[in-house]
């Protein structure tokens, strides 16, 4: 895996706001908006209310969020989603008829699979189409995915196939 500062690919760039996800990251809920130029956003503060961003007990939200960013939480938990996206994406190499169309690169692994496969896996599985048309379907792992879950998977996507 390749460790990048945040900065390389924010401040050193020219982004002048972040958005951190909370939720995606394992937060209950919460997003945070993180100004790194505060003169390309000077209405920021206006704003933040005017898109509801601005909870009246934002301490809650706020002490996820520091969590998260202690100790690296959300790095651990973004290379675990990594980790179990190249675990799925290595067994379905393995199964004939699906082709994994780019390269697995986060936690994301984008496939091309017979659509009516696709439907039934959808009755077990929650995934969605990227392009119904093509077949093309969009498979996310998360900070919780667990080895067995993609393993089970695997082993529904292979059962499919083979009918």
């Amino acid at each position: 895996s390749l460790d990048v500062p945040m900065r390389t690919f924010t401040n050193t760039v020219g982004v002048d706001v972040l958005s951190f996800g909370g939720t995606k990251n394992g937060a209950l809920f919460g997003e945070a908006v993180v100004v790194l130029n505060p003169d390309a956003v000077r209405a920021m503060k206006h704003l933040r209310k005017l898109s509801m961003q601005l909870a009246s007990k934002m301490r809650f939200v706020s002490v996820q969020l520091e969590a998260l960013l202690a100790k690296d939480l959300w790095l651990r938990n973004a290379r675990h989603a990594n980790t179990m996206a190249q675990r799925l994406a290595e067994g379905v190499r393995a199964i004939d008829g699906v082709e994994i169309l780019y390269p697995v690169q986060a936690n994301a692994v984008f496939a091309r699979l017979p659509h009516a496969v696709s439907e039934r896996l959808q009755k077990r599985f929650r995934f969605y189409f990227w392009d119904e048309t093509a077949g093309d379907v969009r498979w996310m792992c998360a900070f919780d995915t667990r080895e067995d879950d993609v393993d089970a998977f695997l082993q529904a996507l292979k059962e499919e196939m083979a009918r």
